[in-house]
């Protein structure tokens, strides 16, 4: 007959798989919260959810007469500091068409600084129809002290657009960018190495 385990030996045993399965759950739930950014941005890439565009490989293979306003819009967070503004305000596209646009940003500061630009069109609904084929929004961008730089963008909107319910009735699409800093790590200066201590001479010298 095999000895039965004692109440309190059971219960830490219990409290031992109860405390494993957390710590799996924990770590599980850290790696799903670290891929759900990037998962995030695919799933708003791929399906224009919250106004996100398409990044298109190659120009549309149709174009329609039927025409629309684009009009252009540019921010810049406090901290950067650059100025930053379409070349154009609006521009009128046919559906299908690829049409170049122009933005100009200039670092009035005087040191070198770096930014990166976010960017949606409003409303939502186009996200999933408006392409971007080439803009300067793909990198990041370095100004030198008081460098004014053009910064381009190739895009056109899907005739697709006229099958959705929610977005064939748009006569207005705004695609609106917003530049952030970078910032760098500065590198620390090399210190001159000091010379190791040296022992101290008991008093009276050496024997």
């Amino acid at each position: 007959m095999k000895p039965q385990a004692r109440p309190a030996d059971a219960m830490a045993a219990r409290h031992r798989r109860v405390g494993a399965w957390l710590g799996l759950v924990a770590i599980s739930m850290v790696g799903v919260a670290y891929a759900a950014v990037p998962l995030y941005r695919i799933f708003c890439q791929v399906t224009g959810y919250g106004g996100t565009p398409q990044i298109a490989s190659a120009a549309s293979d149709r174009v329609l007469d039927k025409t629309i306003t684009v009009r252009f819009d540019a921010n810049v967070a406090r901290a950067l500091g650059w100025e930053f503004q379409p070349t154009q305000r609006t521009v009128e596209v046919k559906l299908g068409e690829s049409v170049l646009a122009h933005y100009s940003a200039k670092n009035p500061s005087a040191i070198p600084t770096k930014g990166t630009a976010t960017f949606n069109v409003t409303p939502d609904s186009a996200g999933a129809y408006f392409n971007k084929i080439a803009c300067f929004c793909f990198t990041e961008q370095k100004l030198e002290p008081g460098q004014m730089v053009d910064m381009p963008v190739t895009f056109f909107v899907d005739p697709a657009i006229l099958d959705d319910p929610d977005a064939r009735k748009l006569s207005e699409i705004t695609l609106s960018y917003t530049f952030y800093p970078i910032e760098e790590p500065h590198a620390r200066a090399a210190e001159p190495e000091r010379p190791a201590a040296q022992p101290a001479e008991k008093p009276g010298g050496r024997s």
